[in-house]
């Protein structure tokens, strides 16, 4: 594929060094699997992010994982590893948790989490296949191994929803999950607050749920050339909808990235079509 005619990818070229570049991880990096521990990176993900990070300003991945997960699972066989990526940052929890040169700080977990540890598995053990995942800053349920995963989804909701009131907690939902968390960050608040951080002076984020709508927004609302990107899939269309861009899932991230790649390593890649 070749880089399609936009003016944050335009931007973006004319001036890789103030570039960021953020990155969802399941789903986008990654290809969503029944078990989220089972969702290893993209074998082409750390080779292509090696190659664009020393292009850029900067290259961060902001996901709903705890950083230190998202590393063990973006380590490749034979090949580099998402640690191996030059400058890589990774904002976990939506932010609260941040992975840099080796790293992690974080702030002490809320409270809430242990009511929601006492009583989730409850609700989960209504519905055949429905499971508990506890991510540490955040306890998820998950859907997809029921026989009607979005109608054991909705019958989750209301209950999960008064939980998480109870436990002055916030639901972020997702593909086949309704996700328990603390209140007051998401990925757009995270990337917004990356971006000045950094001076960017343009931005693309790549997604593929419902969580990374708000990041969308943080594009849209940066003040600086950005662009969109939707990791496609048949299970989540809002994204698709307000993207810039569209790409077949975590295959078609890599082959775009690597596009980029190519873009940026010209002599002149402000010259591009």
């Amino acid at each position: 594929m070749t880089l399609p005619v936009h003016a944050g990818l335009d931007a973006i070229a004319a001036d890789p060094g103030g570039a960021v570049i953020g990155l969802d991880y399941d789903g986008t990096l990654s290809p969503i699997v029944p078990d989220p521990a089972a969702a290893r990176v993209h074998p082409g993900v750390p080779r292509v992010l090696a190659a664009l990070a020393p292009l850029v300003r900067a290259v961060v991945i902001v996901t709903g994982r705890p950083p230190r997960t998202a590393l063990a699972l973006g380590e490749v066989s034979g090949g580099p590893s998402l640690a191996d990526v030059p400058g890589l940052v990774i904002l976990g929890h939506y932010g609260l948790e941040r992975w840099e040169d080796g790293r992690l700080t974080a702030p002490p977990p809320p409270p809430g989490l242990d009511l929601v540890r006492a009583r989730l598995p409850g609700l989960a053990a209504g519905l055949d296949g429905a499971w508990v995942e506890d991510k540490g800053r955040a306890v998820a349920v998950h859907t997809r191994r029921c026989a009607d995963p979005a109608g054991a989804l909705e019958a989750l909701r209301g209950p999960v929803e008064a939980l998480a009131e109870e436990a002055g907690l916030a639901v972020e939902p997702g593909r086949m999950v309704l996700e328990l968390r603390p209140a007051g960050m998401d990925k757009g608040k995270a990337l917004s607050a990356f971006l000045a951080e950094r001076d960017a002076r343009s931005v693309m984020f790549v997604g593929d749920d419902l969580g990374d709508l708000a990041a969308f927004d943080a594009v849209e609302s940066a003040g600086i050339p950005g662009v969109r990107v939707c990791s496609g899939s048949t299970e989540v269309t809002a994204l698709a909808e307000r993207a810039d861009v569209v790409v077949d899932g975590p295959d078609g991230v890599v082959a775009f990235l690597g596009d980029l790649v190519a873009t940026l390593g010209k002599p002149s890649a402000s010259g591009r079509a």
